[in-house]
């Protein structure tokens, strides 16, 4: 039995418990990037590097607020192509993985096959796109729907291939019908493969209507970029990259709260979460 000497010993002998300052997740991208910025400012001033070749951090963002309608008016026309072509993947990509996922006959011919094409670069069909239909809103649509379309696909269809066999197999030996096995465990089970195949594809559909705007377009940020690189504008170049930029975070952002409001159990149960 302990003495009460030996008591107060390990009593004061124990480690005081630090207050740790807890820094919202959200504002540790903003501090990296303020220091980015930062010392991209200084190397411009003090290696004295021309506007043309890499413009300051001041006067690429003066330059946003000075044709903040501009960039406004351009980037909605990316994000309408944006949003239609992703639609589109989503709308042919969960049915085809479903139906890839329940024949046979398309796991076996199909399934190679899209994983074959998802090897050739987008870039190189879309002058073929432009051939046969011509410069105007559907191409763009279409190279943002087949760039966003690979990940849907192979991400669904890993998903509702990853539910346990012992699982499905007690779904079918307690008599429920093939549907109620998919909606009940199987699409559960698929979700979280299913929402990263759509953060991957809803980013690069912004690739996807970029690279159409540069091939054929008379609106676009991807347009906008082309004629201010034409004209050397190397600050309205980074305005529309970093409009891009903020386009594809908020997009993201959109699907990353989208996934936590359908599987608020997801994020709480994974390691690594609370970080």
């Amino acid at each position: 039995m302990q003495s009460k000497t030996e008591t107060t010993w390990m009593k004061q002998a124990k480690p005081k418990s630090v207050k740790r300052i807890q820094v919202p997740h959200s504002l540790w991208a903003g501090f990296t990037l303020i220091g980015f910025f930062l010392v991209w400012q200084l190397a411009t001033m003090l290696l004295a590097i021309p506007q043309y070749l890499l413009p300051s951090p001041i006067s690429i963002f003066t330059r946003v607020l000075s044709e903040s309608q501009l960039l406004l008016s351009h980037a909605l026309t990316t994000l309408a192509e944006v949003g239609l072509g992703f639609a589109l993947s989503l709308s042919i990509g969960i049915p085809l993985a479903i139906a890839i996922v329940y024949s046979r006959y398309l796991a076996n011919a199909l399934y190679p096959i899209l994983i074959a094409i998802q090897c050739i670069p987008m870039v190189s069909i879309a002058p073929i796109l432009v051939i046969w239909f011509g410069y105007g809103l559907t191409t763009k649509i279409l190279l943002a729907c087949l760039i966003s379309f690979f990940p849907i696909v192979i991400n669904a269809v890993t998903g509702f291939r990853s539910l346990d066999k012992d699982m499905h197999d007690l779904g079918r030996s307690i008599g429920i019908s093939e549907w109620k096995n998919f909606f009940y465990l199987r699409l559960p089970n698929a979700l979280p493969h299913l929402f990263g195949g759509i953060k991957v594809g809803v980013t690069l559909a912004v690739v996807g209507a970029v690279v159409g705007e540069f091939v054929a377009s008379e609106r676009g940020l991807g347009y906008l970029q082309l004629t201010a690189n034409a004209r050397l504008d190397t600050p309205l170049v980074f305005a529309t990259l970093f409009t891009l930029a903020l386009i594809g975070m908020l997009l993201f952002g959109a699907v990353q709260l989208l996934e936590r409001w359908i599987m608020p159990w997801y994020s709480a149960n994974k390691a690594g979460s609370e970080r």
